[in-house]
């Protein structure tokens, strides 16, 4: 007894410095029209700034996804808190439109080095049979630090003074406090190797893994993509077609999505893993559905709750992709297979956002929105039926 709440323990701080790393990533999502004023670049610039972050992600995960497995999980999580504390002060020293580049490809350095090992190291630290409890945590780290970046950069900016640094300075301190605890939890790796040892991974997939991973792979694009859209360009809609210029309002509804992204993940135990895949994409089509509505007739209203809905979506569809890929791999390759489905995620959550950013200039947001919303509506709905035909046979 006393073993498993040590373990629930370490399993619970793991997954705190997961969080952690994570707020960072989205921290600047409502401050990008303060740097718009303060710059003065246009809205596909801000798609390009948000998307370095993403491409920083995948080249990581395709070059070192597998690091952990074989130098262990703390130097990996030490050197993307590294990678975070150097993200914030690029922030914090910006004068121009390079530092934020440089400040999101510092982020997406540190979340590419995270994600697959942090999420293989809260599964590490559980105790025995708490697999599936610990899959959630792992998951709802993620979406719950994800939603909490742009709820305290939002609030900060709009109620504090300092906007474009508090934010920052006070992540900052977060990162120091995260490394602290992380040199206080054990290595779980039994005999890691140096980092010579590492070698650059190939996508690809054991063959075991991989009649599992195409189904979770097409679910978690299309959820990615949906939250891709939201933390790039919906602070913007809210102020230009909504009128709402309050940061803390902006940086709530993104928050919003990622929270209900976390209830649906909670919802995969009664559901179970293989209905939850095609009931995630049912009801991201449903959140796609009610974004429409939002931006043909610019109502608040339909804005929040395509966040409600479509986080809960893709918490439902991530979850359950996130347990099948882990459940079918060797224990001395699941940080490398989780790391590929991310790469997958990674590019939903890059990909489309260009793509609207492009469109925004001949468009118009709205116009670029649609477009996205019917592109997003084709690939729900094609991996809904896929899903169908093919379920996944893993437990929860």
């Amino acid at each position: 007894m006393d073993g498993d709440l040590r373990g629930w323990r370490q399993c619970l701080l793991g997954g705190a410095v997961f969080a952690v790393c994570m707020v960072g990533t989205t921290l600047p999502t409502p401050l990008y029209g303060l740097y718009q004023e303060k710059f003065g670049f246009s809205e596909l610039t801000v798609t390009l700034v948000y998307s370095v972050y993403a491409f920083g992600v995948i080249g990581v995960l395709l070059l070192a996804g597998n690091a952990s497995d074989t130098v262990g999980r703390r130097p990996v999580l030490l050197a993307g808190l590294g990678f975070a504390a150097a993200s914030a002060i690029c922030f914090l020293c910006a004068t121009g439109l390079g530092w934020l580049y440089a400040g999101r490809l510092m982020s997406g350095l540190s979340a590419g080095l995270f994600t697959g090992a942090a999420s293989a190291y809260v599964m590490d630290l559980a105790p025995r049979g708490g697999a599936a409890r610990a899959t959630f945590v792992a998951t709802a780290v993620n979406m719950g630090g994800l939603g909490c970046g742009p709820l305290l950069a939002g609030v900060l900016a709009q109620y504090a003074r300092w906007p474009l640094y508090l934010p920052f300075a006070v992540y900052l301190a977060l990162v120091v406090g995260s490394a602290a605890v992380l040199l206080g939890l054990p290595e779980t790796v039994r005999e890691p190797q140096p980092l010579s040892a590492v070698r650059p991974q190939r996508p690809g997939l054991p063959k075991r893994v991989r009649a599992v991973f195409v189904p979770a792979a097409i679910a978690s694009f299309a959820g990615f993509a949906l939250f891709g859209v939201f933390t790039s360009v919906s602070p913007a809609f809210l102020a230009e077609s909504l009128g709402v210029h309050n940061h803390a309002v902006g940086g709530l509804v993104v928050a919003l999505a990622f929270f209900a992204s976390t209830a649906g993940q909670l919802a995969v135990g009664r559901v179970g893993v293989g209905r939850s895949l095609p009931l995630g994409c049912a009801v991201l089509l449903a959140g796609l559905a009610l974004l429409a509505g939002a931006l043909r007739w610019d109502l608040l209203v339909l804005m929040v709750l395509s966040a409600v809905v479509g986080g809960a979506g893709q918490g439902l569809a991530f979850r359950a992709a996130l347990s099948a890929v882990a459940e079918v791999s060797a224990a001395d390759q699941r940080a490398a297979v989780i790391s590929t489905l991310f790469v997958v995620a990674y590019a939903g959550i890059s990909v489309p956002v260009i793509g609207v950013g492009v469109l925004t200039g001949p468009l118009g947001l709205e116009g670029a929105g649609l477009v996205f919303i019917a592109c997003m509506t084709l690939l729900a709905t094609t991996a809904a039926g896929y899903l169908l035909r093919r379920p996944l046979q893993a437990s929860t």
